[in-house]
């Protein structure tokens, strides 16, 4: 049987990275083909503990207080979590011919974790999170959706919710400058830039465009 392909989309919070994946998976539907949507952090055990540290609900003693997990203890959860997801649910659907989305991957560490480190230079966080992913399996496609931070803290404004760890705008600032040169960071991968700027539908046109290249169709 030939293998699916594996897709990440990518980007900073608010560019509308779950919104494209929901959209990928549709077209692939309408098309017949199979496809498996998922997710980082994942709704498994160790992606639910981080989630509790996205929402601020999963702290650690500090010395002045209770504070959020460090930028360190956060590469390996993340990478422990996507070990497990890539076992139990991406290797697997691939290996049955279905391509899998997933909305974040290691670029997310490789761009979050550089970003949020208080220690060390940038080359040398940047090597440590790659050595923490190196098993991970390299996606066939990945599409980093640029959005001025601008735009995107106020689509987060528009969903109401209540900010989260890297929510911060400085921060997603120094996140959106990382992922405009992201293909430094994961060399070799294919990596497609879409402005992540335009109406939705724009968007999904340019992201179906980049996915039937690389499916050479």
């Amino acid at each position: 049987m030939i293998e699916g392909n594996f897709i990440v989309i990518e980007g900073i919070d608010g560019a509308g990275t779950t919104t494209q994946t929901q959209l990928l998976g549709k077209w692939f539907r309408d098309k017949g083909l199979p496809v498996h949507l998922t997710r980082e952090p994942t709704d498994g055990p160790v992606g639910a503990l981080i989630r509790q540290a996205l929402k601020r609900r999963f702290v650690v003693a500090g010395i002045t207080g209770p504070r959020p997990p460090s930028w360190a203890t956060m590469t390996l959860l993340f990478a422990a979590d996507r070990l497990d997801h890539l076992e139990s649910e991406v290797v697997p659907n691939i290996l049955d011919g279905v391509t899998v989305v997933s909305d974040r991957y290691d670029l997310s560490s490789l761009t979050y974790q550089s970003a949020t480190a208080r220690e060390g230079t940038s080359e040398s966080v940047v090597d440590w999170v790659r050595s923490a992913n190196s098993r991970a399996r390299r996606p066939d496609l990945t599409i980093v959706l640029d959005v001025d931070p601008e735009v995107a803290a106020q689509r987060r404004r528009d969903r109401s919710f209540t900010a989260e760890l890297y929510e911060e705008n400085t921060l997603q600032q120094s996140l959106a400058a990382i992922y405009a040169k992201a293909e430094t960071l994961v060399p070799g991968d294919l990596l497609v830039h879409i402005d992540g700027n335009q109406s939705e539908q724009a968007v999904h046109a340019a992201v179906v465009r980049a996915v039937m290249k690389m499916r050479g169709e």
